[in-house]
């Protein structure tokens, strides 16, 4: 159950709303989100065929778009432990170079793995996380095509459902110095809201964001609203370490969560394309799309302002800074 009280945004981001331009490919968008969460790619769990269908498409997707492998390629493999054995998964990482002269870079995340077969049907997860992978390849794509300041990277990331592995292999073994990254824009669930509300997490950790979600100009249907990202919001309606986020958090990296509440079809076989609210998703799209430019636009001062707040976290003694 989610709780009624809510954060909303500035009533100058809200005003923002109508104004907004529209500049994804929508058409594209709605495809992606299609094809991620068809029946052939069998719920896209982590170590599956459905799985390895899913990178391949999003592969092809990153090469399409024109961004640079990360490392030696796309793929990015890791190992990780759970339940006493050893399981692989992996993670697609590319970037874009940014025109400023600037060490500064910042990352996208969405999750492309789901939970497969759910007692004999297949869980395609349209909303969680299909929809989160289309909004990062349109981002992508809008990027290549209008160069940001500063190095953007994106990553699909696997075994988010079976405890975050990939974001925390990801922050381990990360393609440049971990203090560069000045922010983690994470996006899971942007596909279906009746209500159209979009939370924004992560401003309580990072109070110097709130004024700059606020600032993103806001696509129509969307209503912004910050919160779920304290202990005020109960055990289930703290979402700090809910989904890819966590792991960059406990890095230290500040981060932004754009994703929608619980719904009736979360984690259920009926979590397909044709129930989403593509209206809802292509305004949430674009509303985190413009996020990201804001950002980027900024990533010098979030990086300052994260410094400063580094610098004034009181040290336990005996530790270390």
């Amino acid at each position: 159950m989610r709780f009624t009280f809510l954060v909303a945004a500035s009533a100058a981001a809200i005003l923002s709303a109508t104004a907004a331009a529209q500049t994804i490919d929508r058409d594209q968008a709605l495809t992606d989100l299609r094809i991620l969460s068809a029946d052939d790619m069998d719920g896209r769990g982590t170590g599956t065929e459905g799985a390895e269908r899913a990178r391949a498409y999003i592969s092809g997707r990153f090469e399409e778009i024109g961004l640079l492998p990360a490392f030696e390629d796309f793929e990015h493999g890791f190992t990780y432990q759970r339940q006493g054995a050893s399981h692989d998964g992996i993670n697609l990482v590319g970037y874009i170079e940014g025109t400023a002269d600037s060490d500064t870079v910042m990352v996208v995340t969405a999750h492309y793995d789901h939970l497969g077969n759910c007692g004999g049907q297949i869980c395609n997860g349209a909303d969680d996380n299909a929809s989160g992978v289309a909004a990062l390849l349109a981002v992508a794509a809008d990027f290549v095509a209008n160069p940001p300041e500063h190095d953007i990277y994106f990553a699909a990331l696997d075994a988010e459902e079976v405890g975050l592995r990939g974001a925390a292999a990801l922050v381990e073994d990360f393609p440049v110095d971990l203090d560069r990254l000045a922010l983690n824009i994470n996006f899971d669930m942007l596909g279906y809201q009746e209500e159209n509300e979009l939370p924004a997490a992560g401003a309580f950790h990072y109070p110097f964001l709130r004024e700059r979600v606020d600032r993103a100009a806001v696509a129509d249907p969307v209503h912004i609203i910050q919160g779920y990202d304290s202990p005020e919001w109960g055990e289930h309606g703290d979402w700090t370490y809910s989904s890819d986020h966590g792991p960059f958090h406990r890095a230290g990296i500040p981060f932004i969560y754009y994703g929608v509440d619980f719904h009736q079809y979360y984690h259920q076989p009926t979590d397909e394309y044709e129930v989403m609210t593509l209206d809802f998703f292509l305004g949430a799209t674009q509303t985190v799309l413009n996020a990201v430019r804001l950002f980027d636009s900024e990533l010098d001062a979030v990086r300052e302002d994260r410094d400063a707040a580094r610098s004034a976290r009181p040290t336990k003694p005996g530790m270390g800074q």
